[in-house]
């Protein structure tokens, strides 16, 4: 059974910057989309962005304001999101969320979808605090 396991959240000031990890294991990236999900108490959860392993074709939030940039390392069975330039409103718990690519639209789907879709994986979650 796969699973996957995010790390790297922390408390940082206001335009800092921070980079999460997820570590994927039990499956091949390659055969995954990989999408970074945050949940803020008293927001809904939004789908921050979603890279797929096999081509890296990416979405981003409109709400990132290109601030973020998501990667993947195959050989690493790892994806990355580099955050900067982060704002109080970033505060969230991040969770690294894997479904197998079966179309050339899983990873817009699974970002643009985050309360409903049906996900093959989910992390546990890495605490994201900004402020000052």
């Amino acid at each position: 059974q796969g699973q996957v396991v995010e790390s790297g959240g922390d408390l940082v000031q206001p335009g800092e910057s921070l980079r999460l990890s997820c570590a994927a294991t039990g499956f091949t990236l390659r055969d995954y989309a990989i999408g970074w999900i945050r949940q803020a108490p008293g927001k809904e959860r939004e789908g921050v962005s979603c890279i797929s392993g096999r081509d890296g074709f990416t979405y981003y939030a409109d709400s990132i304001e290109n601030r973020f940039t998501i990667s993947k390392d195959n050989a690493k069975n790892m994806v990355f999101l580099q955050m900067s330039s982060l704002k109080p409103e970033d505060t969230a718990t991040y969770y690294c969320a894997a479904t197998r690519i079966l179309g050339l639209n899983t990873p817009t789907a699974m970002c643009i979808m985050p309360g409903t879709y049906d996900y093959d994986y989910w992390g546990q979650g890495t605490q994201v605090t900004v402020s000052s």
